[in-house]
């Protein structure tokens, strides 16, 4: 599964566990932060507030596991310090336990994130990114504290997951202040890495979603003369393309939906479109769908399911937890023009200004996604 949420508003990151079933938040207002779990696995998600007798700080970042607990990051003096946060019960009432994990040296010009939830839902990863070289701990899920899995020469940001059994990893590389290409690290092999994306030699090629099911991967790159978001297949030699109806300025790409095997074209795509509104887009049709944001939208995240329902978190003052889903219409025929007036889905409107794409130029080098370490897939 996938994860997305509505009036678009500044909001702090909401994260949601490798199989669907979890989600966290920093709530709270201003000094007032608290770790809140949200819990989507059945008939209707409900939020555990998870305080402590200090509150968070806003920077803090949460992730949750599979099973229900919460690992939180925090800047600590000179230490980034990790902790498993979890609901328990008490005399008194409802607390919250406490696990600590360790943590690594603060040093200055290193940056600290955490990766997106790892495929296992138990094991959690971050990088330590410096100028020079970045180094990939394993924070969750090892036996002594924080463990380092990889060095890799360059500063690294992004992180997207390429399999179901974490062995994976695709990191966006900067090498001496020159272009940033997406690479893939094997941490079944000694945290090997190799070229992943390479569309031309002085393009910045990123990598911002795969599924490990079909292969999809969309990407970020300036190889057509300007930032634009492309699609291609993992595996494949054919190139990466940037169809017209993608030409979004800013648009981030949040949820891809799972389950399609061996048929990226039928996949659904979720973006986070300038206006604030969410853009729903399948590789196999020539435009994108628009539709408002719901008010509330937590964080620009969403889930999709396999049978292709996008599923929205959002909270209010009178629906704290809730869960709005929506689901892409089938594309018209190339060439009809759609009345949004008389469209099947009334929430769904059709931008006039975005035309039926032409077919695509082809890409100035395939990309080399054969090259990354695909045994065992």
């Amino acid at each position: 599964m996938t994860v997305c949420a509505i009036e678009m508003t500044t909001t702090a990151p909401f994260t949601i566990s490798a199989d669907g079933s979890y989600a966290a938040r920093l709530a709270g207002d201003g000094e007032a932060r608290y770790a809140e779990r949200w819990t989507l696995a059945g008939p209707e998600p409900y939020a555990v507030p998870l305080p402590l007798a200090q509150p968070e700080e806003a920077d803090s970042e949460l992730l949750p596991l599979t099973d229900g607990r919460v690992l939180i990051h925090r800047r600590v003096a000179d230490r980034h310090a990790f902790a498993l946060l979890y609901p328990t019960g008490a005399a008194a009432g409802p607390r919250t336990g406490e696990l600590q994990l360790g943590g690594v040296e603060a040093e200055e010009g290193v940056r600290v994130f955490l990766l997106p939830p790892a495929p296992d839902g138990s094991g959690a990863f971050a990088v330590a990114a410096s100028d020079t070289v970045s180094t990939l701990w394993q924070v969750a899920g090892c036996a002594f504290g924080p463990q380092r899995m990889a060095r890799i020469p360059g500063r690294c940001s992004g992180g997207v997951w390429l399999d179901r059994t974490g062995r994976l990893l695709a990191l966006d590389r900067e090498l001496e202040g020159t272009t940033t290409k997406a690479v893939a690290v094997d941490l079944g092999g000694d945290g090997r890495v190799t070229p992943l994306l390479q569309i031309t030699e002085d393009s910045d090629d990123r990598l911002l979603l795969a599924d490990p099911d079909s292969g999809l991967l969309l990407i970020r790159s300036d190889a057509p003369g300007e930032p634009r978001l492309g699609w291609g297949v993992l595996g494949s030699s054919r190139p990466v393309r940037f169809p017209e109806c993608l030409r979004l300025g800013d648009a981030v790409p949040f949820a891809v939906q799972p389950g399609q095997a061996l048929m990226p074209e039928t996949c659904g795509v979720a973006l986070r479109l300038p206006e604030g509104d969410i853009g729903l887009w399948r590789p196999a049709d020539r435009r994108v769908f628009r539709l408002p944001a719901p008010a509330g939208w937590l964080g620009g995240a969403g889930l999709w399911s396999p049978q292709g329902r996008l599923h929205l978190p959002y909270a209010v003052p009178e629906v704290p937890c809730g869960i709005v889903g929506m689901t892409l219409p089938a594309c018209p025929p190339p060439q009809v023009r759609v009345d949004p007036q008389v469209h099947r889905d009334p929430q769904v409107r059709v931008d006039p200004q975005v035309p039926v794409e032409p077919p695509p130029p082809p890409s100035p080098r395939p990309v080399p996604l054969q090259q990354a370490p695909l045994a065992g897939r």
